[in-house]
C-alpha cells in the first residue's frame, strides 16, 4: 500500500470513528492542515452548520427573530458559490461586515478574536476538501 492510501484509509477510519459520514475528495486527504480545519470546524461551527455540513433546518427562510438559520456547507448548498476571499471575511468579521449591510442582522458570529487567519483558511479548506471534484474546482477558479 503507498504512503499516500495508507494516509487515505487512516483518515478515513479517523472519520468514521469520530461519527461523520463525509467522505474526502480523493487528492485532499492528507495534510496536518486539512485535519486541523475538520478539528476546528468540529469545535466552532459544528453546533450550528451541523456535523456533516448540513445546515439547520428551513436555512432559506427567516425564523421569528428575523434571523436567518445557518447554512449547509455542503455541496448541495451555496457555501461553494462565494469566492474565497469573501467566506473569509464572512468568518473573520461576520456577515454584516463582510457583505458592507450595515443593517444586516445574522446569527454568525466574527470568528476574528477566535480563530486566526491560517485556523479560518483551513476551516475553508476542509470544507472544500469535502465537495466533489467538480464543484470543487468551480470554486477554485472563481
Amino acid at each position: 500500500m503507498s504512503p499516500a492510501l495508507r494516509r487515505a484509509a487512516i483518515l478515513a477510519m479517523a472519520a468514521i470513528a469520530a461519527g461523520s459520514m463525509l467522505v474526502l475528495a480523493p487528492g485532499l486527504l492528507e495534510g496536518r492542515h486539512l485535519t486541523k480545519g475538520r478539528n476546528l470546524y468540529a469545535v466552532h461551527c459544528a453546533s450550528c452548520h451541523g456535523r456533516d455540513l448540513e445546515g439547520q433546518p428551513n436555512w432559506q427562510v427567516r425564523n421569528a427573530d428575523g434571523l436567518l438559520p445557518a447554512p449547509p456547507h455542503d455541496e448541495l448548498a451555496h457555501t461553494w458559490h462565494h469566492d474565497r476571499d469573501l467566506l473569509v471575511a464572512i468568518t473573520k468579521y461576520g456577515v454584516a461586515e463582510a457583505a458592507d449591510l450595515e443593517d444586516y442582522r445574522s446569527a454568525m458570529p466574527a470568528f476574528d478574536d477566535v480563530l486566526d487567519d491560517d485556523e479560518i483558511e483551513a476551516v475553508i479548506d476542509w470544507i472544500a476538501s469535502t465537495w466533489p471534484n467538480e464543484i470543487r474546482t468551480r470554486w477554485e477558479n472563481r
